[in-house]
């Protein structure tokens, strides 16, 4: 099931390295007053020259500006986009891929799926959950290293399964195409060089939190987040300090 290295043509995209000017996601401030007992900077996530949904930016930054991620290193996934992005703990990006997802649409699991037979869970029960979950790496049954993301639905994050040529997995992560990326029982499936590379080395050693973004209802519902740019404004409003917040390089 777990086949070698299919890796440069999926996309996997660094992330920008460290020390170059003004990095996309730099957050900034600007003063529209004389100098003044000024409120902290905006936290947010700095997704360098990578693009990401807005609800994945919206997620991304409330996890560093609440702090949520507890100090851990943190992955996010995009089931509308069919994307990963992996950050440090500080909210850096390290990399991003394309990834394989549950084939049927929703965010919730069959209670139970997690000890029943992969043969006995029908296509409609083959979601990909949303949630906050902690995750530590470990190892199949075979032996081959794997992020567990939500135990009780036996849902992980590993190397794509290539065993199946029919299924063409593979084809999948490397099509610009996010509409054939549903194709899994459940399980993340990412390119095998992204997972050794990015995903066991952010994790070795150390736990993190994987937020699965949802598809039928909104991150609020789902994380109670919030808008880190709107809070700041109402914070700023409520202190008597200018409300002008400067915009994201890469929001535009």
């Amino acid at each position: 099931m777990w086949l070698g290295v299919l890796g440069a043509s999926w996309g996997v995209t660094p992330a920008l390295a460290l020390g170059e000017a003004a990095p996309h996601g730099t957050p900034t401030v600007v003063a529209t007053a004389a100098p003044r007992a000024l409120s902290q900077p905006v936290k947010q996530a700095n997704f360098g020259q990578e693009r990401p949904s807005q609800d994945a930016r919206h997620v991304a930054d409330w996890v560093i500006d609440a702090r949520d991620n507890r100090g851990l290193p943190f992955v996010i996934v995009d089931k509308l986009d069919a994307r990963v992005y992996v950050f440090y703990a500080d909210g850096r990006l390290r990399a991003s891929a394309p990834v394989l997802l549950g084939s049927a649409v929703g965010d919730d699991s069959v209670p139970g799926i997690g000890e029943r037979p992969l043969s006995s869970i029908r296509p409609e029960e083959r979601t990909t959950p949303a949630g906050r979950f902690v995750a530590d790496l470990d190892k199949n049954l075979r032996g081959k290293q794997m992020l567990w993301v939500d135990y009780d639905s036996a849902i992980s994050l590993h190397p794509v399964v290539t065993s199946k040529a029919d299924e063409r997995r593979g084809e999948r992560l490397a099509s610009s195409s996010t509409l054939d990326n549903r194709i899994s029982y459940g399980c993340i499936n990412v390119p095998a060089d992204f997972f050794k590379t990015v995903v066991s080395a952010a994790f070795t050693k150390t736990s993190g939190i994987v937020y699965v973004l949802p598809e039928t209802r909104s991150p609020q519902a789902v994380f109670g987040s919030y808008d880190v740019q709107e809070r700041a404004t109402l914070r700023r409003a409520s202190q008597g300090l200018p409300v002008r917040v400067a915009a994201q390089v890469d929001a535009q």
